[in-house]
């Protein structure tokens, strides 16, 4: 079983390059699952119904949320159609949405996911590390494959939290900082872990936002709208096999796929077999 996640959509440029090259990804990589982190979706932070349903048209199963998960009021109206947009499993517990996914995959395959906040340098939540024990007791045993997106800041807490939960999830990937980390591996109870699977969206500029802006900010110390940069679009994220029969990650390896790889895959052939490889310039 293949799952793919999607790193932190940001904007326009991030939903409309997972919208051009998701839907053969699915057929190409015969991906049983997609997961993505949505919680910048809508111009940056939060979500919104029109960006929900864009991402859900386009393949995704699942979307994690973070910090800004209630930037846009609209999220209300989403948690009230579904239950696959997930608030962190430690925020309060009447806090709106739910923080638990339980989905059929499209091989049959029953998989379980949620995601937690770090608290380094974030505002004040509950313990990530006891919230997955809590989440952990409600799935049931015969649900092996459970996938866990940790959005934090330090790479430090993502790498504890993926070692407390190794041997126990499928998977511990981790969001936040937009800066993909090349520590991805199975670790030795067999999860699979990357620290940061980077952001999906315009990487020309500063974590999605315009660096003009950005810099004139941190030079003059005036606040201003950090809008979102437009140039070089890439989906970020992680390809995971997982064996569904026990949860253990097989193997996992980083995506990076900018606008010159969508082009070439959305000119390839829509039935061409599944390939674990991408293609290069």
């Amino acid at each position: 079983m293949k799952i793919l996640f999607i790193g932190d959509v940001v904007g326009g440029p991030g939903r409309k390059i997972v919208s051009q090259v998701l839907p053969r990804l699915i057929r190409r990589w015969g991906l049983g699952l997609v997961v993505c982190n949505a919680e910048n979706s809508a111009g940056g932070s939060g979500l919104t119904l029109r960006c929900y349903e864009e991402l859900i048209d386009a393949g995704v199963d699942v979307m994690t949320m973070g910090d800004h998960v209630y930037r846009k009021d609209e999220i209300h109206q989403i948690f009230d159609q579904t239950d696959r947009v997930l608030k962190p499993a430690n925020f309060p517990s009447d806090s709106p949405g739910p923080d638990l996914a339980l989905v059929e995959a499209r091989d049959g395959t029953l998989a379980a996911v949620f995601s937690v906040l770090g608290r380094t340098f974030m505002k004040p939540v509950d313990c990530p590390f006891r919230a997955a024990d809590r989440v952990l007791e409600r799935i049931a045993p015969s649900v092996r494959v459970v996938f866990v997106d940790v959005h934090a800041e330090a790479t430090s807490d993502k790498q504890l939290l993926g070692r407390y939960l190794d041997g126990r999830v499928s998977a511990v990937l981790g969001t936040h900082t937009h800066v993909a980390t090349a520590d991805e591996q199975v670790l030795p109870g067999g999860t699979a872990f990357q620290a940061d699977v980077g952001m999906t969206g315009p990487h020309d500029g500063i974590l999605g936002r315009r660096y003009d802006r950005v810099l004139s900010a941190t030079l003059s110390n005036v606040p201003t709208h950090f809008d979102v940069a437009v140039g070089d679009p890439r989906l970020n994220g992680a390809l995971v096999s997982i064996d569904p029969s026990n949860g253990r990650a097989m193997a996992i390896q980083r995506v990076s796929i900018n606008q010159h790889d969508a082009q070439r895959i959305l000119n390839d052939a829509p039935d061409q077999p599944a390939d674990p490889s991408l293609p290069r310039s």
